[in-house]
């Protein structure tokens, strides 16, 4: 189960590192140049080094996805890059990470995505979920009211609460045998023969 978070939660950092450093750069000096953000509109503070992105925001860096609608990044007086992406009453942000190689998708959901750049932390709020398909098959998930992924120590944690996307407020974990995942895998790998 540590291999879902863990994935979706390094790939996440990595995409809103990445973004944060192309909206810091006017000159479009990013330092990842696979990073594109679509959104309706796009205001640049260069004094205050934030970057505000409204209206069915998409961030796509490589196989991973971010949709939001609004997404603010920003860094800080030591360089500490930090990012946060936030949907409208009812919706959710949701990050989509694609691994091809493993059949693999994994999926995050929240109300509200944090990245922190100098604990290397995002945090998922409000009806949060992390969940992994392989062939299209859910195999492990969790749900709760928050996730937060500690990338320098690479654990999660996961909490209840009013806001959880688990039946009374709790916090839900599944996962499945690993002999499932690689029966699942096999079966893809057969079919694209």
């Amino acid at each position: 189960m540590k291999t879902l978070p863990t994935a979706l939660f390094a790939a996440s950092a990595t995409c809103l590192l990445a973004l944060s450093a192309q909206a810091a750069s006017p000159q479009g000096k990013a330092a990842e140049p696979d990073t594109i953000i679509l959104s309706d509109t796009l205001h640049y503070d260069d004094v205050n080094k934030t970057s505000t992105f409204t209206g069915n925001v998409v961030l796509t860096r490589g196989a991973m996805t971010l949709r939001a609608d609004k997404l603010v990044t920003h860094e800080d007086a030591q360089g500490n890059q930090f990012g946060t992406a936030t949907a409208d009453k009812g919706g959710t942000v949701t990050i989509r990470q694609e691994n091809p190689e493993k059949f693999e998708t994994l999926i995050a959901t929240g109300q509200q995505a944090d990245y922190a750049g100098q604990a290397g932390d995002i945090t998922l709020t409000g009806q949060a979920t992390v969940t992994r398909q392989v062939c299209g098959q859910t195999f492990d998930s969790v749900r709760g009211a928050k996730i937060i992924y500690h990338d320098k120590t690479g654990t999660y944690e996961a909490f209840g609460g009013q806001n959880s996307a688990a039946a009374g407020g709790r916090v839900r974990s599944l996962a499945q045998p690993q002999s499932r995942i690689d029966q699942a895998v096999a079966k893809c790998r057969a079919g694209r023969s």
